[in-house]
């Protein structure tokens, strides 16, 4: 028998607990479930409308990025990004364009998200 586990160590987690407590952000940003579900969902809008056709999930230190592309091979036209540290300040989430203009940012990701979620009208 091996004496390697697979479980963690117990002073890791309460380390890691005490970080969290303290208010440090965690070693790396990521999005929630729900918001992957809206982001996700107006992709395939996009998609389906023939606007887009690729995207990159990019999980950093300091902030998580989804990235909008019209072609793989370009850079990306949309860039929606989660960063806790404007939690308190502009707002958590912010979408910035190709050119590094940022179009919108707020607490709300639903909210953002409206610069770019074209709804069809009736005229």
């Amino acid at each position: 028998m091996s004496s390697m586990s697979e479980e963690p160590d117990p002073s890791e987690a309460r380390a890691a607990a005490r970080n969290v407590a303290a208010g440090a952000l965690p070693s790396r940003v990521t999005f929630t479930r729900l918001e992957l579900n809206r982001i996700l969902n107006l992709y395939g809008r996009m998609v389906a409308d023939g606007e887009w056709r690729d995207y990159a999930i990019d999980f950093l230190r300091d902030r998580a990025v989804f990235s909008v592309f019209r072609r793989a091979s370009e850079v990306p036209i949309y860039r929606i990004e989660k960063d806790p540290r404007l939690a308190r300040k502009q707002g958590i989430y912010s979408v910035i364009s190709a050119s590094g203009l940022i179009l919108r940012r707020g607490h709300e990701l639903d909210r953002v998200l409206l610069v770019i979620d074209r709804k069809l009208a009736v005229v």
